[in-house]
């Protein structure tokens, strides 16, 4: 029986970390906020509440939250419609292991909105038959919840369901929610040592994921 895999997306569908760096930073500025070095690493994960919240309150960004989620995200998108940067193999990856019949879902810190425009670029959004934001649930990465609710809504138990990952705090995630954590890590934000060491692989790029599924 096939393993149930849940893909992070951020960095590991889309190659959208710079973006979400350059939006926000740009946004900041523009709002007359401070951009702070470390920025980007602190928010890696956030869920949007939590993001925004930042943004509001650390980075100075005299807008509400809710406005701060609708001005980043309708910035995003626009970018992710012009050239949208994903990355090389993994719509195929996806659709692949969809064809072997393999239950996919994605647990990720973007917003649904920004989940459904990327799925739907690449033509692989019927491939997943689960999606969730970390805004639908209680607390962002590095807490559990996005896995947790990710292979509930796929009926799928945590011992030896995979997760496709990135980042630190998408690691120590996944790993909390008791799955086998894939790492395909991220050359911009790389990894901490401390959270490679909790991958159950470290691959060099997503393309060689079917495979290794195969022998799960």
């Amino acid at each position: 029986m096939n393993p149930a895999v849940v893909f992070d997306m951020d960095g590991v569908l889309i190659s959208s970390e710079e973006l979400w760096d350059a939006v926000r930073a740009d946004l900041v500025r523009e709002a007359g906020g401070r951009w702070l070095p470390g920025a980007h690493e602190a928010m890696m994960g956030m869920s949007t509440p939590e993001w925004t919240g930042y943004m509001h309150q650390e980075l100075a960004v005299p807008l509400r939250p809710p406005e701060i989620e609708r001005a980043v995200v309708a910035r995003l998108i626009a970018r992710y419609r012009e050239a949208p940067p994903f990355i090389p193999g993994a719509p195929e990856a996806v659709r692949e292991l969809a064809a072997r019949g393999v239950p996919l879902a994605v647990a990720s810190s973007s917003t649904r909105g920004l989940i459904a425009a990327v799925l739907e670029q690449a033509g692989i959004a019927d491939a997943f038959r689960a999606t969730v934001s970390s805004e639908e649930v209680a607390r962002g990465k590095p807490a559990p919840d996005v896995y947790l609710e990710a292979l509930r809504r796929l009926g799928a138990p945590a011992a030896g369901a995979l997760a496709v990952e990135d980042s630190g705090p998408g690691i120590r995630s996944a790993a909390a929610a008791g799955m086998r954590v894939v790492v395909v890590p991220n050359p911009h934000y790389p990894p901490p040592q401390d959270d490679l060491a909790l991958a159950w692989r470290v691959l060099e790029s997503i393309e060689a994921l079917p495979g290794l599924v195969a022998g799960a």
